[in-house]
C-alpha cells in the first residue's frame, strides 16, 4: 500500500526543513497570492518554498540574486521578507512581468488609468482587426477578439503605466485564443468549432471576444498590486536585467542566490508566451534558452545544458560574497548537479527532497524535486 501524503512528508522532512505541502495545507489561492497570479506561468516554484529558504539562509537587509528570474517569485518574496533583490532572465516577457510585479506605484493613478482604459474599451465597437494584422493574430483569435486586443494595445502608449497594461493585454490574449478551455498551456492548433470540454463537462464554443478578459484582468491587477503593496517591506527594492546570465555583467555584490533553473527538455519558455511576443513585439532570444524543450534530452543536449549551467554559476559566483549560500530548486533525477556545482567552484552542503503539487500542470503520478544548497568556496 502506498504511504499517505502525511506519512510521505514526515519521511521527506525528517531532520530537514519542512518543504512539502499537501493541497489541503497549501491551496491554490495561497500559492498564487497577490502579484504571484498577475499572469499564469508554468513551472514556477511556490512562494512558500522561497519564503522558507530566504528565512533560513538570509537576514533582513541582505541582497539576493536569481539568475533565472522567471515569473519573479524570488524577487517578490525577497521584497516581502525585507531583502533587496536582483534578477536576470533571457526571456523578454519574463522581465516585463517581473518588472510589473516588483515596481512601486502611485496606486490612485494606476487604478485611474486602468479604469479609464476599460471605459474606452467598453465604447469600442470594432468587429474585425485592421488591415495588415499579422497572420498569427488572425489565426489564433476570432475577428472581434483580435480587434479588441489590438485596440487595447494601441491605447497603451498614451498612459504612464505602459508595462502594467502590456501584462493585462498578454493575460487577456492567453485566455482569448481560439483554443479549448482545458488546453490553454500549449495548444497545438486553433479550435474553431464547438467541442466537448473536459473542464466544464459540456459542449463549449471557442472564445469570440476579448473585452471581458481585458476588463476583468485590469481590475484584478489593481487589486493584486494593492494587496502586495500592503505586505512588501519598506525601503527594499528589486531590479531585473534582460540578458544571458552566462555573460551578463551583474550590478553589485550579493549575499546569496535562490533560483529555479529550467529543467532540460521540458518547457519552451518563449513559446509558452508566444501570444505576448506577437502582440507586443518583444525581443525573442529563445536560441539562448538553457534546456529548451526543442533541444530534447539526448546525451548531447544534457551535456550542453550542463555546460550552460556551469557558465551561469561561474559568472554569478564572482558577484557573491565569500561563503554565500546558493539555493537551487530543480528536479535532478539525472544527477547532473553534483558535477555542475563542482565545475562551477561551488561546494554542495545539503540536498533537500520535496514533493510537488501540480508544478507543471496536468500530470499523472507523484513528482519530486531537489533543493540543493551549495556555498561559494
Amino acid at each position: 500500500m502506498a504511504p499517505t501524503q502525511e506519512a510521505l512528508y514526515q519521511e521527506l522532512d525528517a531532520g530537514e526543513l519542512d518543504l512539502s505541502w499537501s493541497e489541503q495545507q497549501l491551496p491554490e489561492r495561497e500559492r498564487t497570492r497577490h502579484v504571484h497570479r498577475l499572469h499564469p506561468y508554468l513551472g514556477k516554484f511556490i512562494p512558500q518554498l522561497v519564503e522558507v529558504l530566504l528565512g533560513r539562509y538570509f537576514a533582513p537587509g541582505q541582497r539576493v540574486l536569481d539568475p533565472f528570474a522567471g515569473s519573479g517569485t524570488t524577487l517578490v518574496q525577497a521584497l516581502e521578507s525585507g531583502l533587496d533583490a536582483s534578477g536576470v532572465d533571457v526571456a523578454a516577457f519574463n522581465c516585463l512581468l517581473v518588472g510589473v510585479k516588483t515596481e512601486r506605484y502611485n496606486l490612485f493613478k494606476l487604478e485611474h488609468e486602468l479604469r479609464e482604459v476599460c471605459a474606452r474599451l467598453d465604447a469600442f465597437e470594432g468587429k474585425r482587426p485592421p488591415a495588415g494584422t499579422s497572420a498569427y493574430v488572425r489565426r489564433w483569435f476570432a475577428p472581434q477578439a483580435a480587434a479588441e486586443l489590438l485596440f487595447f494595445r494601441d491605447l497603451i502608449d498614451e498612459y504612464e503605466h505602459k508595462d502594467v497594461l502590456r501584462v493585462v493585454l498578454a493575460r487577456a490574449a492567453r485566455s482569448a485564443r481560439r483554443t479549448a478551455h482545458f488546453d490553454l498551456d500549449f495548444p497545438r492548433a486553433p479550435q474553431t468549432e464547438p467541442y466537448w470540454c473536459f473542464k466544464h463537462r459540456r459542449e463549449c464554443r471557442p472564445v469570440g471576444t476579448a473585452r471581458q478578459f481585458l476588463s476583468r484582468y485590469a481590475l484584478d491587477t489593481v487589486a493584486r498590486v494593492k494587496e502586495f503593496h500592503r505586505v512588501r517591506a519598506r525601503g527594499c527594492e528589486a531590479t531585473i536585467q534582460h540578458g544571458d546570465a552566462r555573460t551578463l555583467r551583474l550590478r553589485g555584490r550579493f549575499d546569496g542566490i535562490v533560483t529555479s533553473p529550467p529543467y532540460p527538455g521540458l518547457i519552451d519558455y518563449h513559446e509558452q508566451h508566444r501570444y505576448a511576443y506577437e502582440l507586443l513585439g518583444l525581443d525573442d532570444r529563445r536560441e539562448l534558452e538553457l534546456g529548451a524543450a526543442a533541444s530534447g534530452t539526448s546525451r548531447r543536449a544534457l551535456a550542453a545544458y550542463a555546460d550552460g549551467m556551469v557558465g551561469v554559476l561561474e559568472n554569478v559566483r564572482r558577484a557573491l560574497v565569500p561563503g554565500a549560500p546558493v539555493c537551487i530548486v530543480v528536479n535532478d533525477r539525472r544527477e547532473l548537479y553534483p558535477e555542475i556545482l563542482e565545475r562551477a567552484g561551488l561546494e554542495l552542503e545539503r540536498r533537500h527532497r520535496r514533493h510537488v503539487n501540480r508544478r507543471t500542470g496536468r500530470r499523472a503520478g507523484e513528482f519530486f524535486e531537489d533543493v540543493l544548497v551549495a556555498r561559494r568556496r
